[in-house]
């Protein structure tokens, strides 16, 4: 291990303010009415999908998002699969995404029946690239009575859904524009973003629906846990309809209109949340923080730290950097997990993995380029 690399590891532990033990990569802090709202959900016996607290999240990610509604899914992944299906996803069709994500923006396409066809990242937001998408659909887009179609495969192109990586939007401007051309609805995959901008608008708001989640590693947690939001009122009461088994208001009597999911979100993971989101804001004033050291140390280590780009707000979720080689980047996770601090490399193409390796994709030059070099390291509001 070499001297630079010590001081490095030694810099991180000083910012977390533990110089001997292990440091995660992302963990929960939990310093506010996390218990005591717990307690008044056991108190009230509404433990499951029906509670105060599942009404709350609802109304305050609506605020935090600056959307007219808000649906709590079970977690992100559902409500991405549901938000697909609003807006009209159907077996067989296709969904635009991007191969450098996590495995649950494909996963959410597939359990509609839906085809993901992934194309390439920008080097700069590391998330879904407009020019990609505008290529592609000149290449093989062909438009139709009822759609967009792809040429290659005839089927129906049915949505597209970009993903903000660790909280860094996408160009949300350019890509609405390339939308807008073709008649492709979006659908964000904000399950990263909670708390970023473009512009003056929060990351979720931009498409026709966005999708929080809340897993134990993001920035506010209900353990597990997700919302739907969106300014289509039609949408919103057909996702909160079809999350809850479909099941029609009435009495007494069990009648469902038509086949739904089990989706909606606890009341007890409700709770939690809603203590979460009250010290939202404080999570990312310290995450900006370290942000900010992170910066400032690296950039006398002449490595290049990941921050946000002119125009955006990020919540840097997990924050990141980039080393010159793949041989570089596997050197500093093995040093640094060996020595007891987390450090995990972005993810692997999705089109790597068997599921999706026959799925339609283009050159992925960037990103390629991002999944040899790019680093998390340490991240949590301290």
């Amino acid at each position: 291990m070499t001297e630079s690399f010590q001081e490095t590891i030694n810099k991180i532990r000083e910012a977390f303010g533990q110089p001997e033990s292990f440091i995660p990569l992302h963990e929960p802090r939990f310093r506010g009415n996390e218990k005591k709202y717990l307690n008044d959900a056991i108190d009230s016996t509404f433990v499951s999908s029906v509670g105060a607290y599942v009404d709350k999240v609802e109304m305050m990610l609506s605020q935090i998002a600056q959307t007219e509604k808000a649906v709590a899914t079970v977690n992100g992944t559902a409500g991405i699969q549901i938000a697909l299906k609003m807006v009209g996803v159907s077996e067989g069709e296709e969904v635009i995404t991007q191969a450098l994500t996590f495995i649950a923006t494909a996963n959410a396409i597939k359990h509609n029946g839906a085809v993901p066809v992934f194309l390439d990242v920008d080097v700069d937001t590391m998330g879904l690239s407009p020019d990609a998408v505008s290529n592609f659909l000149e290449e093989f887009g062909e438009i139709r009575e009822n759609g967009v179609y792809n040429r290659r495969t005839n089927r129906r192109i049915a949505a597209c859904l970009p993903m903000h990586t660790f909280g860094f939007p996408v160009h949300l401007d350019k890509l609405i524009l390339v939308c807008t051309k073709w008649n492709l609805p979006i659908v964000e995959d904000s399950a990263e973003s909670l708390g970023s901008t473009y512009g003056t608008k929060p990351t979720g708001s931009f498409g026709t629906l966005g999708v929080f989640s809340f897993n134990g590693n993001k920035v506010v947690t209900s353990g597990g846990g997700g919302v739907i939001v969106t300014n289509n009122h039609v949408m919103a009461a057909r996702a909160k309809h079809i999350t809850t088994t479909a099941k029609i208001p009435h009495l007494y009597e069990y009648v469902h209109d038509e086949i739904g999911f089990n989706y909606r979100l606890p009341n007890l993971n409700a709770a939690l949340l809603c203590a979460q989101l009250e010290q939202l804001d404080t999570f990312l004033k310290s995450k900006r923080e370290l942000a900010s050291e992170y910066h400032q140390y690296f950039s006398k280590s002449g490595i290049h730290f990941r921050t946000e780009l002119p125009g955006t707000t990020a919540n840097y979720w997990l924050m990141c950097i980039e080393l010159e080689t793949r041989k570089e980047r596997d050197l500093f996770l093995s040093s640094s997990n060996s020595a007891g601090v987390m450090t995990r490399p972005i993810w692997q193409l999705l089109t790597r993995s068997t599921m999706y390796s026959s799925c339609q994709k283009d050159d992925q030059k960037n990103a390629t380029f991002l999944e040899d070099r790019i680093v998390n390291v340490p991240s949590s509001a301290r």
